[in-house]
């Protein structure tokens, strides 16, 4: 059986390659815009490569090509950065989704498994869990959450036109572990955050609010789950985290650091101020969606696909976080840590110099 894997560089798709090697009879193929050097190593290694941007005009028929023949499609490619051009993001998420999806239909691909996220449900409860049957329209106010609810229309649109594709839906909550510290740090918080502090395991202060309770669960737990959904004949939407629920208080206590309360209008104004000034790189949007997204029950994905993270959040976030300290990466380009990439102390200088453009 042959697998495509369309961003299989990055934090997910790392993931997901290693745990698709230890299935025998798979042959992998990666899609991702920069591709890992030659002399990458593990997982990248043993891998057949196709650099494609699959926003860019052509791609359908160049992903068609690439994608025939195949048995399963896995749909990873997301862009987070630069948040201040929207256009080129929703190109990308929105547009390159578009592609993927024709191309797997014209390719006649049976099976097309799609990185969804919490971030496309509406806004919903944080005291108890939803299962997938909740709305998944959006936070309002977040570009990153329109843009997934959006996806999942298309593919709406595409089972409704296609019965015979396949089409499976993993919505995980924040998905770390160790070589995505220096990943996550350039997506979120910037190459100005001293992160080399984190090595102490403190996080002096912590932001609270009742609505700061979210969900995560470690790269490897999801990309079994992703294994899971390929390998078997599942089709819909899998909720996809791990327990404990990470409030501001229980950060705190592990991390031996101090709540402080913070109301939602500073957090949002607070975000939106320091992004516009490029001191770090998200917008307020992630406020709204770190307030408003539900909390999700794995149920379904437990009961349907077998599935059981081996990692609690907690843990999960402590290794994130060892991992940020450290500045761990890999040397596939969206993990590694080049200090010319996009949204990195050299690039930051450069954006400074006349005729250079916005690090993010």
């Amino acid at each position: 059986m042959r697998i495509v894997i369309v961003g299989a560089s990055g934090n997910v798709g790392t993931a997901v390659l290693r745990r698709l090697r230890q299935e025998s009879g798979l042959e992998l193929a990666g899609v991702a815009r920069r591709l890992p050097g030659p002399d990458a190593g593990e997982p990248y290694d043993r891998v057949e490569w196709h650099s494609c941007d699959v926003g860019a005009p052509g791609a359908t028929e160049q992903l068609a090509a690439i994608f025939a023949g195949a048995g399963a499609v896995v749909h990873l490619a997301w862009q987070i950065q630069p948040s201040h051009d929207q256009r080129t993001l929703h190109r990308t998420n929105v547009g390159g989704s578009r592609a993927v999806i024709d191309a797997v239909v014209r390719a006649g691909v049976p099976a097309l498994v799609y990185a969804s996220s919490v971030g496309t449900y509406a806004p919903g409860p944080k005291d108890h869990p939803v299962s997938e049957h909740w709305p998944a329209t959006g936070v309002p106010g977040s570009s990153y959450s329109r843009d997934k609810a959006e996806v999942e229309a298309l593919l709406d649109t595409a089972e409704r036109e296609h019965p015979e594709l396949r089409v499976v839906r993993l919505r995980p909550g924040l998905t770390f572990q160790r070589d995505a510290g220096t990943e996550i740090t350039r997506y979120f918080l910037g190459p100005l955050a001293p992160v080399r502090l984190l090595r102490y395991g403190r996080i002096p202060l912590v932001p609270t609010n009742r609505r700061l309770r979210m969900q995560a669960v470690h790269a490897d737990d999801v990309a079994d789950a992703y294994a899971k959904a390929l390998l078997g004949e599942a089709r819909g939407a899998f909720n996809v985290a791990a327990d404990p629920v990470l409030t501001p208080e229980l950060v705190a206590r592990h991390f031996h650091g101090w709540t402080v309360p913070v109301a939602a209008p500073v957090l949002r104004v607070a975000a939106a101020l320091t992004w516009r000034a490029r001191l770090q790189p998200v917008d307020a949007g992630w406020v709204e969606l770190g307030l408003n997204a539900p909390l999700m029950s794995s149920h379904r994905a437990e009961t349907e696909l077998g599935w059981t993270p081996r990692m609690d959040a907690l843990t999960t976030l402590k290794e994130l976080i060892t991992g940020m300290a450290r500045t761990a990466g890999t040397s596939a380009p969206p993990m590694s840590r080049d200090p010319d990439l996009p949204g990195r102390p050299a690039a930051l200088r450069k954006a400074r110099t006349p005729g250079h453009g916005n690090p993010y």
